[in-house]
């Protein structure tokens, strides 16, 4: 990797015009269907598998994107900010954005010396957590100063969650940063067990705008057919097996085939992408992936690796006219930006592995 010394001379550079153009509008209220007294506003809205496939379409139109909420009289979908969260959200250009939902992992401050001053002025740092999540970090020594950070966090509470499922809660920042970011046009997504360490401009430098890329993220560092994401996702009982075969089996009655590396025509250098970094120009075609990408995990599972490529190869077969500049870097550029850590839950088990080495091989000296 060739990263640049130094963002002090970076300039911004104006939004391309090789960028596909078209208007996107999203959904914000449902009316409830007259026939159905059972109905219940959600986050994602109802979408039919007719407004599904046209959504594909890359033009001037409306679609579900998240924050949709029910007609007058229903209570709040859900992911509520308070009021100042919302205006700072709001105003930002530029994005790193991350989450903490049911207490998962520890809280990783970007590295403070790797940050310029332009991206200390530029840029927000923004932490999405929920209630449980703020008290932990509150009672491990993490305070909110007077302007609710904690180092270059802002700290921003995220109360009535969606779901109580916490994977798809997390889908919404990483998914739907343009949603919630609306004037922002970057954002950097880094997942809670990744802690940053590298400026975000030289980030946006290198992944996007040096060759004019509009997305980015990695291929995974073992998988590349999602064949292969579907077998280990059941062996290790990540989710309900039969959600996931109805999926799959979807996917491949709409055209989905096995990835094959020595396909020279292939569109993309894995179908597995490793997914916890995203780098995100806020252009339409991004925006309008992430919707459909967002729409797919919430109409299946929450295994975003299990519907990226699909939404992918629909998204570029529906709009052969229309390209989308997207970067599938190798993951080892992925190490390079951001250090992973274990997530709480594995911290335990991490714990306990010494000892039970040290038991096993005593053990086996005594013949036990």
């Amino acid at each position: 990797m060739k990263l640049l010394n130094s963002s002090a001379l970076l300039v911004e550079p104006l939004e391309s015009r090789k960028f596909a153009r078209f208007s996107l509008q999203y959904t914000e209220t449902e009316e409830k269907p007259t026939e159905d007294e059972e109905w219940v506003p959600r986050f994602a809205g109802h979408q039919t598998l007719k407004e599904r496939e046209e959504s594909f379409i890359a033009r001037d139109q409306k679609i579900n994107c998240g924050f949709v909420k029910g007609p007058k009289g229903y209570t709040s979908t859900g992911f509520d900010l308070a009021e100042d969260d919302a205006k700072y959200i709001s105003s930002c250009h530029i994005a790193v954005v991350s989450c903490i939902f049911g207490n998962s992992d520890r809280l990783r401050i970007p590295v403070g010396k790797m940050v310029s001053r332009l991206s200390r002025k530029n840029v927000c740092f923004v932490m999405f957590v929920d209630e449980v999540t703020l008290r932990t970090l509150s009672s491990e020594g993490h305070m909110l100063d007077r302007m609710g950070f904690i180092g270059l966090w802002k700290i921003v509470v995220v109360k009535n969650l969606p779901s109580d499922d916490m994977r798809r809660v997390g889908k919404i920042p990483k998914l739907l940063s343009h949603r919630l970011f609306s004037s922002a046009r970057y954002s950097i997504w880094l997942d809670s067990k990744l802690r940053l360490q590298l400026d975000p401009y030289l980030i946006l430098e290198y992944f996007l705008w040096r060759k004019g890329h509009e997305y980015a993220i990695s291929n995974h560092y073992d998988r590349h057919c999602v064949w292969e994401e579907v077998a280990q996702n059941k062996r290790l009982n990540k989710y309900n097996h039969t959600v996931i075969d109805e999926q799959f089996e979807f996917y491949q009655a709409d055209g989905l085939k096995k990835f094959n590396a020595s396909d020279l025509h292939k569109l993309l250098p894995s179908n597995v992408p490793e997914g916890s970094f995203i780098v995100r120009a806020h252009t339409p075609m991004s925006n309008l992936f992430s919707c459909l990408w967002f729409n797919e995990v919430d109409r299946f599972t929450p295994r975003d690796q299990l519907s990226f490529a699909y939404t992918y190869y629909k998204l570029r077969r529906t709009n052969p006219e229309k390209p989308f500049y997207l970067n599938m870097f190798k993951d080892c550029e992925r190490r390079k930006m951001a250090k992973l850590f274990r997530h709480r839950s594995e911290e335990k088990k991490n714990i306990l592995r010494p000892f039970d080495v040290i038991q096993s091989r005593t053990g086996a000296i005594f013949g036990l």
